[in-house]
C-alpha cells in the first residue's frame, strides 16, 4: 500500500536551477514537531552520503555520521549536533517513499539529456528479496532509467492488491504529470505489452517500444509468420568479454491486419552470440508506436538494445554494488527508502561521470567530505 496519509501533489515544481537539498526539503516529516531536532532534508542527506560511501543499511549510515563529526554534518543541515541510526530508522519508517521518490525523480529529469532530440526511458521490476519478513512478500518496485545517462526517474511499489503491469501504468502517470512523456519514447519488456498500457503512452505524447513473447500468443504468432526472409536488415556486431554479438533488425509497417493499439511499425531482432566457437541464436519481435521517420532501423535497434542496460546499470548495480538482496532493512517503509537512496546514489554518481560504481563508492568512502560536496553540488 501507498506509504502516504495524504496523496501527493500531482504537479511537483523542480527546475534546472533546484538544487537537491531544495527538492529533499519538500519531503513532508512523519514526526510530530515536539522535540524534533533534525529537519527530514537533512537525514535522508546523510544516509544519501554514507550511501554514496559505500553504508548498505542504518548501522553503516550511522557509523559513517559519527566519522563525519559535527562540523561536516552542519554542512548537511544537521545544526544540532549528530545523528544516531536510531532516529534514522524510525523516521525512514514512516517517510512517505512515494512522494521522496517523485522528487528524486523529478529532480533528476531536469540533469537527464535527450538522444537525438528525445527522451528515452525504460520501465522495469525489481524485487528487494532481502526485505522479505516472516510470511509478507518481499518489496517488489518497478523503476524508470533514462536511456544513455542511467538516471533513474522514477519508482513505485506493487502493491499488495496490485501486480507489476498496474504499477507499470502508475508510474507511467507519475512520469507524465512530472512532464516527463511529452516527447518521449518508452521501452518495456514482454510483460508489459499490453492495450491499455500502449494507450495510456501514446496519449501522453510518447512513443512505445515492446518487446513481444509467449505471453501475447496470437500477437506473437502473427509477427513470426511475416515475410522477414524478404525484408532487408540493419545488422551491427560487437565485440567484447570473449564474445561476438551480431545483431539484425529487420522493420515493417504494421499490417492492417495486426491489431495492436497504437503500432504504427513491428520488427524482427535476430541476436546470434559467439563465444569459445559455439554459437546461439535468438529471436525476438518488437512492436512501436514510432513512425519509420522517427524510428529507423538502427534508431529502433538502438532503442532496444539501451532497454536492457537498466538490467545492468541499475538491478545489477543494486544487487552486486550494494549487496541489496541480503539487505536485512525490513521495517515499514524503510527497504523502499533504502532502494530510493541507492537510486538517487547511482544517478549522482553517473551524473558526475562515473561509470563504474564500485570504483566510485570506493572513491567517495576515502574522503568525508567528497560524498558532502557531491550532494551539495548537486
Amino acid at each position: 500500500m501507498s506509504s502516504s496519509t495524504t496523496p501527493a501533489p500531482a504537479v511537483i515544481a523542480v527546475s534546472r536551477e533546484s538544487h537537491l537539498l531544495q527538492v529533499l526539503g519538500l519531503v513532508s516529516d512523519p514526526r510530530r514537531r515536539r522535540g524534533v531536532r533534525h529537519p527530514v532534508a537533512a537525514l535522508v542527506a546523510v544516509a544519501v552520503c554514507a550511501v554514496l560511501a559505500g553504508a548498505r543499511g542504518f548501522t553503516a549510515i550511522g557509523e559513517w555520521a559519527r566519522d563525519a563529526g559535527a562540523g561536516e554534518l552542519t554542512r548537511l543541515g544537521l545544526t544540532r549536533g549528530g545523528v544516531h541510526e536510531s532516529t534514522l530508522r524510525r523516521v525512514f519508517a514512516r517517510l512517505d517513499a512515494d512522494l521522496l521518490d517523485r522528487l528524486i525523480g523529478a529532480w533528476a529529469a531536469t540533469r537527464a539529456v535527450v538522444v537525438d532530440g528525445r527522451r528515452v526511458i525504460a520501465l522495469d521490476g525489481k524485487t528487494v528479496r532481502g526485505a522479505r519478513a516472516g510470511q509478507a512478500q518481499a518489496p517488489h518496485l518497478v523503476a524508470a532509467l533514462a536511456h544513455g545517462t542511467g538516471a533513474v526517474l522514477g519508482q513505485v511499489a506493487v502493491t499488495d492488491k496490485s501486480n507489476e503491469i498496474t504499477a507499470g501504468r502508475d508510474l507511467l502517470t507519475v512520469l507524465g504529470e512530472a512532464g516527463m512523456l511529452t516527447g518521449a519514447v518508452v521501452t518495456m519488456d514482454a510483460l508489459h505489452t499490453q492495450h491499455a498500457t500502449a494507450e495510456q503512452i501514446t496519449t501522453a505524447g510518447a512513443d512505445f517500444v515492446f518487446t513481444v513473447k509467449g505471453n501475447q500468443k496470437r500477437l506473437h504468432a502473427q509477427l513470426k509468420k511475416l515475410p522477414w526472409p524478404a525484408v532487408q536488415g540493419h545488422t551491427v556486431t560487437d565485440r567484447a568479454r570473449g564474445r561476438q554479438i551480431t545483431r539484425t533488425i529487420k522493420v515493417l509497417d504494421v499490417p492492417a491486419w495486426i491489431e495492436f493499439t497504437g503500432a504504427v511499425q513491428v520488427a524482427q531482432l535476430r541476436r546470434t552470440t559467439t563465444r569459445a566457437g559455439k554459437k546461439s541464436v535468438e529471436v525476438v519481435y518488437l512492436v512501436t508506436s514510432a513512425d519509420a521517420r522517427t524510428a529507423t532501423p538502427a534508431v529502433l535497434a538502438a532503442w532496444t538494445q539501451g532497454h536492457w542496460t537498466i538490467e545492468n546499470q541499475l538491478h545489477w548495480v543494486r544487487d552486486v554494488t550494494f549487496d541489496e538482496d541480503r539487505s536485512q532493512v525490513r521495517t515499514g517503509q524503510a527497504p523502499r527508502i533504502m532502494a530510493s537512496l541507492r537510486n538517487l546514489a547511482i544517478t549522482l554518481l553517473r551524473g558526475a561521470g562515473h561509470t563504474n560504481i564500485a570504483a566510485a563508492l570506493r572513491h567517495h568512502a576515502r574522503d568525508i567530505t567528497r560524498p558532502i560536496s557531491l550532494v551539495l553540488a548537486a
